[in-house]
């Protein structure tokens, strides 16, 4: 008999249903396990050890050993027989093996008597150019060069390819290196202090393994030199060291006309310097300064330029690469403004003669 229907039989007639504590007090300590028998072991918000009832009744045969359960293990295994292979292992292929099919041999029919006709002849004795022609109008571009098919196409004559037979672009021609610029560093220097005549143009544009100190001599001395009007410094690893020595020359240098420091490793910083120092004298037509190490030179230095370019009237030519527009546009509008003001200064200067 469970316990609900004991409770609902006469046996207990004293207990009030209603009343759970009542009920609970009257039942025995067997029947109480059994109302705790019923577990819900798919409820998994219950923690493992609610979702069954503790089956163990062996009583506890002392503290934890480790060492003793490990002994005990050992000993049980030592004990224990190796389970029998009933079936011994043979080595056995299932399934059907792979062979691969034999590919059927393509047989090309050699006719040792050749039919020739008359095309035969005249492709034979049918010279190169002929040939490129004819390949040229069927349509065989991928035989000729481009050289070849543009001159069957215009009916030149073919001075280089040859009909190979495979696809070739243009020849490429080999241009032989540029010299090395020899110019000593040395006497350039010299020359710039004693103000010689015929030093009107100085290059030192890839001149390699020029020290700095030397860089800033050849820059100080432009200083107070009368006669050098064109000064090209490119490719020759110069810094702000020396771009700050340049733009102290510029500031007070009145000769100098074009001035190349590209492909360097100026700032932008010092080229705003330059640019400075160029609006003090008002002598310099061209100022070359693109391709430096650092490409972006920002928002603010490239208006910085544009504003010290609004208060130079000489400059013509401005070498520098742009990112913002705002920053190109206004350069572009004030060179262009100083050239029409150069052409109608010469253009007034022919009327009044």
């Amino acid at each position: 008999m469970s316990v609900l229907q004991k409770a609902l039989s006469d046996d207990i007639p004293d207990i009030n249903l209603d009343n759970l504590d009542d009920l609970l007090n009257a039942l025995t300590a067997e029947e109480l396990e059994e109302l705790n028998g019923d577990f819900d072991p798919d409820n998994s918000l219950l923690p493992p050890s609610q979702r069954c009832r503790d089956q163990t009744s062996k009583s506890a045969t002392g503290p934890f050993n480790r060492q003793k359960l490990l002994h005990f293990l050992e000993e049980k295994a030592k004990q224990e027989k190796d389970w029998e292979n009933n079936v011994p292992f043979t080595k056995e292929v299932k399934g059907k093996k792979f062979v691969p099919k034999e590919q059927a041999k393509t047989t090309i029919n050699d006719d040792d008597a050749a039919v020739e006709t008359e095309w035969d002849q005249i492709l034979q004795a049918a010279s190169e150019e002929e040939l490129v022609d004819l390949a040229a109008v069927l349509g065989f571009h991928s035989m000729l060069t481009q050289t070849q098919y543009y001159a069957s196409l215009e009916d030149r004559e073919i001075h280089e390819g040859g009909f190979t037979g495979c696809a070739q672009a243009q020849k490429l021609k080999l241009i032989p290196d540029e010299a090395p610029n020899m110019t000593d560093v040395e006497e350039s220097i010299k020359k710039l202090k004693d103000n010689d005549k015929e030093l009107k143009t100085l290059n030192l544009n890839n001149i390699k393994n020029i020290s700095i100190e030397r860089l800033i001599e050849v820059c100080e001395a432009l200083k107070e030199n009368t006669v050098c009007v064109r000064f090209d410094m490119a490719s020759v690893g110069a810094n702000d060291r020396i771009a700050k020595a340049l733009a102290s020359s510029l500031s007070e240098n009145s000769t100098l006309m074009s001035v190349n420091v590209e492909s360097n490793f100026i700032s932008g910083e010092a080229i705003v310097e330059l640019i400075k120092a160029a609006n003090k004298t008002q002598s310099l037509i061209e100022l070359r300064l693109a391709n430096q190490k650092p490409e972006v030179l920002g928002n603010k230095v490239e208006m910085e330029i544009a504003k010290l370019l609004k208060e130079n009237s000489r400059l013509l030519r401005l070498g520098l690469q742009f990112e913002f527009p705002a920053a190109r546009i206004k350069v572009h509008d004030k060179l262009k403004e100083n050239l029409d003001a150069l052409r109608k200064k010469r253009v007034g200067k022919e009327d009044t003669s």
